[in-house]
């Protein structure tokens, strides 16, 4: 299961339903895009710290960004930049889910729904 960048916010702001939904994947992921979005959004070393330690606690691989998902990405943008406003954050997201063969949960779906490839699980806080 890749998760994306908002419910992995959810888990680390004490939700319990993304908790639950962390542990109750059989296997975690994230792609690298979600890992800089959330350094980006640390306020401090400290809670730089503690998304590496959740992280790492919670055994999550890290998908790296290839030339396939980077070439995905691409059509996506072409396709879906203007028509859905898609950003390339999730361009890049939903191409490294399809390329893993990960369903991708997110509490966005209205930003990767125009993807019919994507095995999207929907997450509601």
């Amino acid at each position: 299961m890749l998760f994306d960048t908002d419910v992995i916010i959810w888990v680390l702001r004490g939700s319990a339903k993304a908790a639950k939904a962390v542990d109750d994947a059989d296997g975690r992921a994230i792609s690298v895009v979600t890992y800089m979005e959330l350094l980006q959004g640390a306020r401090d070393k400290a809670e730089v710290r503690a998304i590496k330690s959740f992280l790492a606690d919670m055994r999550f691989a890290t998908l790296p960004l290839t030339e396939n998902i980077g070439h995905r990405a691409s059509i996506y943008m072409e396709e879906y930049g203007l028509s859905i406003s898609m950003s390339m954050a999730d361009a890049l997201v939903a191409a490294a889910a399809i390329e893993a063969n990960q369903p991708l949960i997110t509490g966005n779906d209205k930003h990767y729904r125009a993807i019919k490839e994507l095995d999207l699980k929907r997450f509601r806080p």
